[in-house]
């Protein structure tokens, strides 16, 4: 097809997965003009100064280990363009009662040795996947209405991560430490812990630890973005910000036309009716639940009883298996947890470009409802001092947001959701229409690339890499 008003495609929203499909077409030589809504690019990777000057804060995401293992930023060599990754000694440190810790390290081997008794069932479910950590994310960072390329090891991680990770955790690991680090893991997927493939996101995060880390961009989140960004533009494409689209009318004319938007932001963009299978599709289409977002300025680290967890860039507060399924249970119900698991991140400890001299910043948010306002702060912080005894009386100030802030910060985040949709199993196989090639919409040259498509949630771009295929081998082959 010949390009219109010098655009050979238009991409709307420059989150990872807008910004990936960008690159994606750009660098097969098209124009391609990027439109975000926001002032900066980045979606859900930004940051900006929420509490006082000079302490750096990001908006959504913090902790990247699926950015790293994403085959194609890795094919893009960010580290030319200014990106640079801090691994923590420790990806991730689960405190419990007592002042004892669970610990992710970044060997294996040390891992296995700390959780004594558990050590061999650990390995025996962690190793093979860190071994073969390529062959699974190049499996799984795709649709999944597909032939796998290898059969049999796909068939052997599906056998677990098609289970409920409660029962999973109880089944494989006999201590408190081992089965909180799987229910830690786990409970990323904002699913409750008894729903089916809720062990899938925390084997594939756990192995993540061992194979690629769980790392933090020096200097905030917004970091890949730029790089991202000057890649784009390096290749010829144009950027433009502070322009919302609400009608797909709005954009200019080109062939191609990929949209990082839910379903129920194309549903409502459309200016031409679409198929009633379709639309179906759209309307049946399930947002997860939301989280309620802290971000604080601190005088002083957090006090972690366990010293472990000061040395870890991940923090997983939430006590034991039985506590943390609990907690999901009560979102996935509607209701709202007095203990809840919460995600917490003290960038500081490990990039003193986040704040002051002698100054930190903590991250942390908790899983709530779907469009709950409900302020739950005192719950969180109750939840990190029960760890961290003395942590009120580091607090400098705090910045927060409920999910309606999440939504307005980011058009994406419906109801406070930051994966895209649930990850319920239906929606991980059908995400958000049951075909191979699920970024195809019905209207000609216009496709989805958010991750409500394949692979779904996550700083990693495949969404968008894929959708870029799609509309490379639809339209300009």
């Amino acid at each position: 097809m010949e390009k219109q008003n010098g655009y050979d495609a238009v991409v709307v929203g420059a989150g990872p997965n807008g910004l990936a499909a960008a690159v994606r077409l750009a660098r097969q030589g098209l124009g391609v003009l990027l439109v975000e809504a926001n002032e900066t690019i980045g979606g859900g990777m930004r940051s900006a100064e929420l509490t006082r000057p000079d302490f750096v804060h990001d908006r959504c995401s913090a902790i990247h280990p699926m950015a790293v293992a994403s085959p194609f930023f890795r094919s893009l060599d960010l580290g030319r363009y200014g990106l640079e990754w801090i691994h923590p000694e420790v990806p991730l440190a689960h405190p419990l009662d007592g002042g004892r810790a669970a610990v992710l390290s970044r060997s294996l081997d040390a891992t296995c040795d700390s959780l004594g008794v558990d050590g061999s069932s650990y390995r025996n479910v962690m190793e093979p996947l860190v071994t073969h950590f390529d062959r699974l994310t190049s499996n799984i960072l795709r649709p999944l209405l597909r032939v796998p390329d290898d059969v049999l090891f796909m068939g052997r991680f599906g056998l677990r991560a098609l289970q409920p990770a409660r029962g999973f955790s109880r089944r494989t690991f006999e201590t408190e430490e081992a089965r909180a680090l799987f229910a830690g893991l786990a409970a990323h997927s904002l699913l409750p812990l008894e729903a089916i493939s809720s062990s899938a996101i925390g084997l594939v995060l756990g192995a993540a630890g061992h194979a690629v880390g769980w790392p933090m961009p020096k200097g905030g989140a917004q970091q890949i973005a730029e790089a991202l960004g000057h890649v784009f533009r390096e290749l010829g494409g144009e950027i433009v910000t502070g322009r919302r689209v609400e009608k797909l009318r709005e954009i200019p004319s080109a062939p191609a036309v990929l949209l990082d938007v839910t379903p129920r932001q194309f549903f409502n963009m459309t200016d031409r009716p679409l198929p009633s299978a379709y639309t179906r599709w759209l309307q049946r289409f399930e947002y997860g639940p939301g989280v309620f977002k802290i971000d604080y300025a601190m005088d002083e680290p957090v006090p972690w009883s366990a010293a472990v967890c000061g040395r870890a860039g991940t923090v997983h507060v939430g006590g034991s298996l039985q506590e943390i399924a609990a907690s999901e249970r009560a979102v996935s119900k509607g209701r709202h947890p007095e203990r809840p698991y919460v995600l917490a991140a003290e960038h500081s400890r490990f990039d003193a470009s986040r704040a002051p001299e002698g100054k930190h910043t903590l991250w942390a948010y908790c899983h709530v409802p779907n469009g709950s306002t409900v302020d739950v702060t005192e719950r969180i912080e109750a939840q990190i001092e029960r760890f961290a005894p003395g942590f009120r009386d580091c607090i400098g100030e705090r910045h927060v947001m409920n999910t309606a802030d999440l939504q307005r910060d980011n058009a994406n985040l419906i109801g406070g959701d930051i994966n895209g949709g649930s990850a319920a199993l239906r929606q991980l196989l059908v995400r958000p229409v049951p075909t191979p090639t699920p970024y195809r919409t019905p209207l000609e040259g216009v496709y989805l690339c958010s991750a409500s498509t394949p692979p779904g949630g996550g700083v990693h771009g495949m969404c968008g890499f894929h959708a870029a295929e799609a509309a490379l081998r639809d339209v300009f082959t």
